[in-house]
């Protein structure tokens, strides 16, 4: 006869049930953000430095758009986040400060990486941070071009991706790319379509 295997036992009336595993979307929660870069950000800056959490170990820190090349040098400097990886936006067009421009940055000394958020209105200036980190200069024309920020203090603040007479800006949420496309067709190639 082979060898069964043996029952487990069965836990006692009494016994505490094992704890279940978290759920995956509680996982996926931001929490609030507790760190000493945020008590030295906070303790140095202020009221510019607004809500902070981490999500999914990312740290993301909201900041006032007014003092920002002030913080961000700051962080190149005492902080050492000697990269900005990436700089995009993101459009909220029922706020009244529509969008959220976004700093990636990226610390080779500490192998760290923290997220800037500022918020900015329609008719609002950004300070643009091209003199802290060299590669804003693309990354927020392209945001300018994409958006319609416009960064303050930008050496050469132009289109990049599309023609200087391209009307709007295509990852505005109320932008339709169909039309605008067409009607430049039209104007520049006179023909009918380019789809």
């Amino acid at each position: 006869m082979a060898d069964q295997p043996t029952p487990s036992p069965k836990p006692s009336a009494g016994a505490p049930s094992p704890p279940r595993p978290p759920k995956p979307e509680d996982l996926l929660k931001p929490v609030p953000l507790d760190s000493e870069l945020l008590k030295r950000l906070r303790e140095r800056f202020a009221d510019a430095i607004g809500e902070a959490i981490l999500d999914r170990k990312q740290a993301i820190i909201k900041v006032s758009s007014a003092p920002l090349l002030e913080i961000c040098r700051y962080l190149r400097d005492d902080e050492k986040f000697d990269f900005l990886t990436d700089l995009t936006a993101l459009d909220w067009p029922k706020r009244e400060r529509r969008f959220d421009v976004v700093y990636n940055l990226y610390s080779f000394p500490k192998n760290e990486r923290l997220r800037l958020k500022a918020e900015v209105a329609v008719s609002q200036k950004i300070a643009s941070v091209a003199s802290v980190w060299g590669a804003a200069n693309w990354l927020e024309r392209e945001c300018f071009d994409m958006f319609g920020i416009v960064f303050d203090g930008h050496p050469h603040l132009k289109r990049i991706l599309l023609p200087d007479e391209w009307q709007g800006h295509p990852l505005r949420k109320d932008y339709d790319i169909l039309k605008q496309d067409t009607d430049w067709v039209r104007e520049n190639l006179h023909i009918e379509s380019g789809q």
